[in-house]
């Protein structure tokens, strides 16, 4: 293969999560604003504007025809609506002969107006969504559902902070291993032989102490910003011309969709093999060289073309890192990545300025060697460990059955197997030296590598493995777990106690008591086939149902919601839902129910149901998810609501959070609450 042609296609594969980003594309821009009418009275304007070519729906289309522009408000008892929604009169209508119905649309630009009367004189946040579908002479572009607010009364603007828990351990883990890879990077062979020329720059930069530590300080600002920024321009953007909602919507498409899953896999294993000698990754040598003259300047601009050429020089070491402090991000909020990635650049770009504020160091560090083509081996079985997480995510969500624990397991221990041997030298690569003997630091790193192996080999045998809980598939997808056939086989027992003792049937050595203890019959649970809860727990998948069972045996409602992709729900389940006090208080006194909020099963035509954003909900996903969103206004996984059979909540739900005696209280709170008539709010008002 050319070498120009396969530069191109690592680079295009680096840059390859950024792509599909672009790729979600409408060509329809909204904006709103609002116009005082007087007496507290507005007219609140969405104005759309169509990209040439494409249209935009009305609102007035008749049933079986395409989707109609929909605006929905929230309810608040500052403000009242004033009619419905009225759109301007340049409205185009033909009959369509796909549908065979009349239809009204708008090209170049649509306005819409609300009238909206304020309840008093405290100015209001009047919150919305307006979901629409436009589509040019060839094609259409899925429904797209955005959300619009705007200030009325006063110019002051009216915050509402939603009061859900929100999860700051999880972002603090990312920005640990940001932190982490920042300083790996460093030993790579791309970037290790830079510190002595970045050393020589500054030496001769300047006879001035002040100045030349002002340049080294202003040297580390550079390369900060250099990777800092593009990654924040690329979300801000997506943030100002689709708000937040489109931003989750991307971040949650990334997480969970099978296609970026796949993408980012394939990108993991490229990088991989070239870190193993398959290949090189390198940008241009003309970009790089351009760069390089350029740095000869005097002043800042020499300081950062010298920044520019570090950061581009090293991306063949750091294109891999970069790629997997980036991926881990997208699940969290939208600024989660430029945060981590501001971290990783710190990280990265600190020796370089403690070098250059302090030349005499260098003296300390190793010389470069077959040491550093070894760091890059190294950070290339990694690579092929953490790739697989992605195909497992796609795995799961899609139910294809090819990475079950135990495989997935599998996989991990022959990868760290073999880096154990490679650290002993008995494993070879093309571009390493030979190893004569081994010295403290691959002894003591094969030590760890090996006990790291021997800690996840019981989990083959379905051992928890409470450490890795994030990052290995959930442990009720093993084919062979004894903890959870002996409690399968236990239920089942209990089961045939309960039914022999309701058909009168007396069984020696078993008391009444004890075989009432166990829960009252209910139906099957739907999707018990493709879904399992935790540690042998018995529950549902399906709220109606669960809600149903709660109601016959007069329990609180333990509603679960996680997805497949969820790290936190895993490590929740592993180390929280694990406590003895924990199980035995969901096993007795709730009915449990998990709603995949991910998941793309399709639903029965007749189970289809029509969301909040009125489209129809088609997949056990999108339903739970709308579900969530409509009755609890968050998004987030995990999130554990206790409620009653009316839709009451019994305590304020509670997020991701290791705490397991806090935990013990909320679920011991709901009870109480249960049994009192206590609750805090009623999802249905």
């Amino acid at each position: 293969m050319n070498k120009y042609v396969l530069r191109f296609l690592t680079l295009m594969a680096f840059f390859m999560p950024f792509v599909v980003h672009a790729q979600i594309y409408n060509p329809v821009t909204w904006s709103c604003t609002a116009e005082s009418l007087g007496n507290n009275e507005y007219n609140v304007v969405m104005k759309a504007d169509i990209e040439d070519g494409w249209h935009l729906y009305s609102q007035n289309i008749p049933d079986g025809g395409p989707v109609p522009t929909t605006f929905t408000f929230e309810e608040n008892p500052a403000y009242q609506l004033v009619g419905d929604v009225k759109e301007s009169d340049n409205a185009i209508e033909h009959d369509d002969p796909t549908f065979n119905i009349r239809l009204s649309y708008f090209e170049k630009n649509a306005v819409f107006t609300q009238k909206v009367k304020l309840n008093g004189d405290a100015s209001v946040t009047l919150t919305g969504e307006v979901e629409f579908m436009c589509c040019n002479d060839g094609t259409c572009i899925p429904p797209e559902v955005n959300e619009f607010s705007v200030v009325l009364g006063d110019t002051q603007q009216v915050v509402d902070v939603a009061g859900e828990e929100k999860s700051g351990d999880s972002l603090w883990l990312l920005i640990i291993e940001a932190i982490i890879w920042g300083f790996a990077a460093l030993l790579t062979p791309c970037v290790f032989p830079m510190v002595p020329m970045t050393v020589s720059f500054f030496l001769k930069g300047s006879d001035n102490p002040v100045v030349g530590r002002f340049r080294a300080i202003m040297y580390f600002v550079f390369i900060v910003l250099l990777y800092t920024v593009p990654i924040a321009l690329i979300i801000m953007i997506t943030w100002l011309f689709g708000g937040d909602s489109v931003t989750a919507d991307i971040f949650n498409w990334l997480s969970t969709h099978w296609l970026p899953n796949i993408i980012f896999f394939l990108v993991f294993m490229i990088f991989a093999a070239s870190f193993f000698g398959a290949f090189e990754i390198v940008l241009p040598s003309k970009l790089v060289n351009s760069s390089d003259s350029k740095s000869d300047k005097k002043g800042l601009a020499g300081v950062f073309f010298m920044a520019l050429t570090l950061v581009l020089v090293s991306f063949a070491c750091t294109g891999p890192i970069v790629g997997t402090v980036l991926i881990k991000s997208t699940s969290g909020e939208f600024w989660t990545p430029i945060v981590t990635m501001l971290a990783f650049s710190m990280a990265f770009a600190l020796p370089f300025a403690l070098f250059a504020l302090f030349p005499s160091m260098l003296k300390n560090l190793p010389k470069s060697g077959g040491w550093l083509n070894s760091v890059k081996v190294v950070l290339g079985f990694i690579e092929v460990a953490l790739g697989f997480k992605f195909l497992s995510v796609a795995d799961q969500t899609y139910h294809w059955g090819l990475l079950d624990r135990e495989v997935y397991l599998a996989i991990w221990i022959v990868c760290f197997s073999m880096l154990g041997f490679y650290l002993l030298g008995k494993l070879r690569f093309k571009h390493d030296d030979e190893v004569q003997s081994i010295g403290i630091g691959r002894l003591i790193l094969s030590i760890i590598v090996f006990t790291f192996v021997v800690y996840m080999i019981p989990g083959m045998w379905g051992a928890p493995l409470k450490a890795l809980s994030g990052y290995l598939p959930p442990q009720q997808t093993m084919d062979f777990d004894l903890k959870r056939i002996n409690e399968e086989n236990r239920d089942k027992v209990l089961e045939y106690i309960d039914n022999a003792m309701r058909q009168g049937v007396v069984m020696q050595g078993v008391s009444s008591s004890s075989a009432t203890s166990s829960a009252v019959l209910c139906e099957e649970p739907k999707y018990s086939d493709i879904f399992h809860l935790p540690h042998g727990l018995k529950g549902y998948f399906d709220y109606e149902q669960a809600l149903a069972c709660a109601k016959a045996q007069n329990k609180p409602i333990y509603v679960d919601f996680t997805g497949h992709g969820c790290v936190n729900c895993r490590e929740m389940e592993a180390n929280v839902w694990s406590d003895p006090r924990v199980l035995d208080i969901l096993r007795n006194d709730y009915v449990v129910v998990a709603l995949y909020v991910d998941d793309k099963t399709r639903l029965p035509e007749e189970e289809w149901v029509i969301g909040s954003d009125g489209k129809e909900k088609k997949t056990i996903g999108r339903k739970y998810a709308d579900f969530q969103i409509s009755k609890f206004n968050t998004n987030a996984q995990p999130y554990y609501c206790l409620m009653g059979h009316d839709g009451e909540l019994l305590v304020e739900p509670r997020a991701y959070n290791l705490d397991k005696d806090a935990f013990v209280a909320f679920l011991q709170q709901g009870i109480k609450n249960f049994q009192d008539g206590t609750f805090v709010r009623n999802i249905n008002e």
